[in-house]
């Protein structure tokens, strides 16, 4: 199992970073949630990873913070729920805000999430509830986890040249129609702003608080 891997930041995009550690790449999925937490190409970076072997594929997830990453790995335990689907929960909500949902049987969030509808949130709210109870202690302080502003990720993203459409791109591949994406993006959209911020600020609007 690889639970862990620190090395050079090659390149990120919206849903993937590689990382050279010790002459090798490594293609890692990652949620938007760990993707807005990324540093520049070229900077040393530490993701908390879970390695998923299945009989057609093997694939790397990373995670900003281990809390992410365990909770990943009890969201794919829950039937129906399979890594795909884990990492779009923890791309519209990060672990913290995800299970504040579960402990304020807030289901409306949930079912706006990609690929959740009722009767999956429902199970989330039934199976997740005593096993995040696995996570305690493991609780980040806000104050650690620097959210960022639209003037930050537009500055790690100034030579984006389209950044509305790669906006709108990430979001269908997170799995919500292309009207839904179109919307979402012309909603926040202002000039200047980097693809980053588009999916942050959309994703906000999509999934109330």
């Amino acid at each position: 199992m690889i639970g862990r891997i620190r090395g050079i930041l090659i390149e990120k995009s919206p849903g993937q970073a590689l990382v050279e550690c010790s002459g090798l790449g490594y293609e890692v999925d990652i949620p938007y949630t760990t993707f807005f937490h990324l540093p520049e190409a070229g900077q040393e970076v530490t993701l908390h990873t879970h390695f998923a072997v299945r009989e057609d594929a093997q694939s790397l997830f990373g995670f900003a913070s281990r809390l992410d990453r365990d909770l990943f790995r009890l969201l794919i335990k829950v039937n129906g729920v399979g890594p795909k689907m884990a990492t779009g929960i923890l791309s519209g909500l990060d672990a913290q805000q995800f299970i504040h949902c579960i402990e304020g049987r807030d289901i409306n969030s949930l079912v706006k999430l990609p690929g959740v509808g009722k009767k999956t949130a429902e199970r989330l709210l039934i199976e997740m509830t005593d096993r995040i109870k696995q996570l305690e202690g493991q609780f980040i302080p806000a104050s650690t986890r620097t959210e960022g502003s639209a003037t930050d990720t537009s500055q790690s993203s100034a030579n984006s040249h389209k950044p509305v459409d790669e906006a709108e791109a990430a979001l269908i591949a997170l799995g919500y129609k292309p009207q839904e994406a179109a919307r979402a993006i012309t909603r926040v959209a202002e000039e200047g702003m980097s693809s980053e911020a588009l999916i942050r600020l959309a994703l906000r609007n999509m999934i109330p608080a």
